[in-house]
């Protein structure tokens, strides 16, 4: 399938419509997960349907110093891949085309939740995300618009917009894809020499250590619960010959779980990525509510995201995992 290049919101607006519309933002340099949105996209749209890639690399995120003159561009190759993988159209529009006064004097505010974890790290980022992505929805009026869920706080942030300024459509996330030794797919991984790369496979084994720990930490939680309380309890473990393996269940579950241990087993990888050649430096590391990305306690419920920022080298990589904790009580 070929894909259609359009450069002008007037060239797409004049196309025929017969089923929904489905867009996957993007910045090009398009790699497998794009591929997989793309691919999403034309499930969700329907053979009738129609897909629209944009590919802009929007100067409104890119703060002082970052990689904006850098970021590679390649949309000879990326037309073809998003044909390949099932669009009608690429939207690559000029600067001028989205911002035809310069840079806008009204912006989206990301507000409270724009301010942490990404948006501490990159003040206005997240402000200059909302407002290109609100101008491209209003571009190409689609039905639907795809995101990637490796750009968490970013998704929950369009997902406020949309949800608090009445877009009217249907915001899907799309799991993130990763490369076979678990390093999720990003266009800045090209910048990444083989030693840095290596070093840089520690976000996602730091992930994935607390997710273990985590799984540890509910599987001891269940079992502990499960268990009767008081005297009928005590009988009970003995019955069965678990006194002791259930009594270091209860008190690993109820003194050394929680977020803090998890945090703590995925800090260690970094911390001993840290000390490699190149280095790893840490910008975060944090286990947030979703909902507002801030901090989730000891007695939260329900998914929460574990997610991580560093540099290597040149390059700064993000990475998350999405965790469920479950809400356990002693059986009576």
């Amino acid at each position: 399938m070929t894909a259609t290049l359009l450069r002008t919101a007037a060239e797409l607006h004049t196309r025929a419509r017969k089923g929904r519309r489905a867009v996957v933002m993007t910045m090009g340099a398009l790699h497998e997960g794009h591929a997989t949105l793309i691919r999403t996209a034309r499930k969700a749209a329907g053979p009738d349907g129609e897909v629209v890639v944009t590919v802009f690399v929007n100067p409104l995120q890119f703060g002082a110093g970052e990689d904006l003159d850098r970021y590679p561009r390649t949309l000879d190759a990326d037309l073809d891949l998003a044909g390949r993988s099932g669009a009608d159209v690429v939207f690559a529009p000029a600067v001028d085309e989205v911002y035809p006064g310069g840079e806008p004097q009204v912006r989206i505010t990301a507000g409270p939740m724009g301010a942490r974890l990404e948006g501490a790290s990159r003040p206005g980022h997240f402000d200059g995300v909302l407002t290109v992505v609100a101008k491209l929805l209003h571009l190409t009026r689609p039905d639907l618009a795809l995101y990637g869920q490796k750009d968490a706080q970013q998704l929950a942030l369009i997902r406020r917009m949309v949800r608090d300024l009445n877009f009217g459509l249907e915001i899907v996330g799309v799991p993130t894809v990763r490369e076979e030794d678990g390093l999720a797919l990003s266009s800045r991984n090209r910048y990444l020499s083989p030693a840095e790369r290596r070093t840089a496979l520690a976000l996602s084994q730091a992930l994935f250590a607390g997710r273990d720990r985590h799984a540890a930490q509910q599987a001891l939680r269940a079992r502990a619960s499960a268990v009767p309380t008081t005297r009928a309890r005590a009988e009970a473990l003995s019955a069965i010959g678990e006194s002791r393996a259930a009594a270091d269940a209860h008190a690993v579950a109820t003194t050394a779980g929680g977020p803090a241990a998890l945090l703590a087993t995925a800090r260690l990888v970094l911390d001993e990525a840290a000390r490699l050649e190149p280095p790893l430096a840490l910008d975060y590391l944090a286990l947030v509510d979703p909902s507002d990305f801030t901090g989730i306690g000891d007695d939260f419920t329900g998914e929460a995201v574990l997610a991580v920022a560093a540099r290597v080298g040149a390059t700064r990589l993000i990475d998350n995992i999405t965790l469920t904790f479950g809400s356990f009580g002693d059986a009576a």
